[in-house]
């Protein structure tokens, strides 16, 4: 301690009474009690400049309120790339345990259903579905106690701690809102909801409830797209000069599917729209989309995006980094998953996924003996599982989330702009899209699109962050950075008035 002063300053913080005498010892020479008084101003100085707090490694700085350190930034992400039951002894020891619910009995309604009966503290003790006997053959199947006809049963059931929605696109914004009117937490299946306005006022209704909200992006959990994304990260590739993703349905859906179902952007292309904003690791700039119709000419009396069946988009993101999208709703060689991306030191791409490694080997023929996965949630079990044991250790744990609404808002968003660009033959800003936006409180908004006239004192946003209020993980961060600011406030005062004393 007497070589080093700031040794013995932490020493007279942390060590207690005989700690502080001793350090106190050393400090006041002639020699180091300056540098005492130096090293307390350093500290209180770097803390009040940094805004972090220890607890939490989350940064207030000017980056912004979402900013969180390279420590926190990397345990997040490895721990998105963990086994899929990955919690330890200890974890399951301290943990809490969570009763959820599911609505939903459908098939992603039972992928996430058989994933969370597997996740260590988590219990699934409600199911429902519109067919009761789906929900009942669900809940013999995964040893589920309760099941009911009515999702209301499973928002309002005293016993459960989150909700699973898994039911079609239109119900899940006032299914949102329920959960949060019942202070229960909810993953959701995208989209939040089909109309930009009803989408905030979800996304603001659970932050305003205090309640998690998760949304299924589920490629986001894919290891393969995990590894292009740590590559990225850890610049094995150096810095991203150009995304390219193609996503290439087996056999197109019936006209009953697309006929309603928002277009080949809002129902096909935004898993692919978000993946180039979690690869860029940056939100997008602007959009150029172009669309045409090749495999099912039924379709060419729908309106807007829903008469194209084929579909291209480039985005802009910043520092000049572009991302290129091609999708089909035919492929007639499988399921067809690609990504690559192109640095200034390499390249990383990913193959499609075979359900085994054989290869095939003749004399007209080399190659692999079966075809790619042809069904999503054959391609894609494995991230469906992933990313719902990962709502279930933030639940357990209280950690955040890692997959916001915000999130799933930008994903609407890239795709509303890219149906705009198509149907208007131009690049369109995505703030364009956003600025249409207008509420007159978090929980109330409405659309402004074809209006000449705005409401009075009408403020458009630019970011689409700008539309919500800070989120559950978020005013928790905020919460613990002002309890970890005031406990070191405290414990310097105390030290000076025990040296004053």
């Amino acid at each position: 301690a007497s070589a080093d002063p700031g040794c013995a300053f932490r020493l007279a913080l942390t060590g207690g009474p005989l700690a502080f005498r001793l350090s106190r010892h050393y400090f006041f020479s002639s020699v180091f009690e300056a540098m005492f008084w130096q090293s307390a101003s350093l500290v209180l100085f770097l803390a009040a400049a940094i805004g972090q707090n220890p607890a939490t490694g989350f940064s207030t700085n000017a980056i912004g309120r979402n900013a969180a350190t390279p420590a926190i930034q990397q345990r997040a992400f490895v721990g998105a790339r963990r086994s899929k039951l990955a919690m330890t002894a200890e974890d399951t020891s301290t943990a809490k345990e969570i009763k959820v619910g599911v609505i939903g009995c459908g098939r992603i309604g039972l992928v996430h259903l058989g994933a969370i009966t597997k996740a260590p503290n988590v219990t699934p003790v409600i199911v429902s579905n519109p067919t009761v006997s789906k929900a009942e053959a669900a809940a013999k199947q995964y040893g589920v106690p309760k099941f009911t006809g009515d999702a209301m049963d499973v928002i309002t059931d005293p016993e459960v701690d989150a909700v699973w929605i898994c039911s079609p696109s239109q119900f899940h914004a006032d299914q949102i809102k329920a959960c949060a009117a019942n202070n229960k937490h909810v993953f959701c299946e995208k989209p939040i909801a089909t109309d930009l306005a009803e989408t905030v006022e979800a996304i603001n209704a659970s932050s305003e409830a205090g309640i998690k909200l998760m949304i299924g992006l589920q490629r986001r959990f894919d290891p393969n797209f995990q590894r292009v994304r740590a590559a990225i990260e850890a610049k094995e590739v150096g810095d991203t000069i150009m995304i390219k993703l193609c996503s290439r349905d087996p056999a197109a859906p019936p006209f009953e599917y697309v006929k309603g179902g928002g277009g080949i952007f809002a129902d096909m292309a935004v898993h692919d729209l978000d993946m180039t904003r979690f690869l860029a690791g940056e939100d997008p700039i602007d959009i150029l989309a172009v669309g045409s119709c090749h495999i099912d000419k039924s379709i060419e009396v729908l309106e807007g995006a829903e008469a194209f069946d084929t579909a291209s988009c480039l985005v802009r993101y910043p520092n000049g980094v572009q991302a290129m999208v091609d999708v089909c709703r035919q492929s007639s060689y499988g399921y067809d998953q690609r990504a690559e991306v192109l640095g200034n030191a390499g390249m990383i791409s990913t193959d499609n996924v075979y359900p085994n490694t054989a290869k095939l080997y003749k004399n007209d023929f080399t190659g692999n003996a079966d075809m790619p996965y042809d069904f999503f949630l054959s391609r894609y079990m494995e991230a469906y599982v992933t990313e719902t044991v990962a709502f279930c250790e933030s639940l357990v744990n209280d950690t955040p989330v890692p997959c916001t609404g915000t999130d799933g808002l930008v994903a609407l968003v890239m795709a509303i702009a890219a149906e705009k660009s198509a149907l208007e033959n131009r690049w369109v800003s995505f703030r364009e899209v956003i600025q249409d936006v207008y509420c007159v409180d978090p929980l109330n908004c409405d659309l402004l699109a074809g209006s000449d006239v705005f409401p009075e004192g009408f403020r458009p946003a630019s970011q689409a962050e700008e539309l919500l209020i800070p989120n559950y993980d978020e005013q928790k961060e905020e919460k613990g950075e002002k309890e970890g600011s005031k406990g070191l406030r405290d414990r310097v005062k105390g030290a000076f008035q025990k040296l004053v004393n």
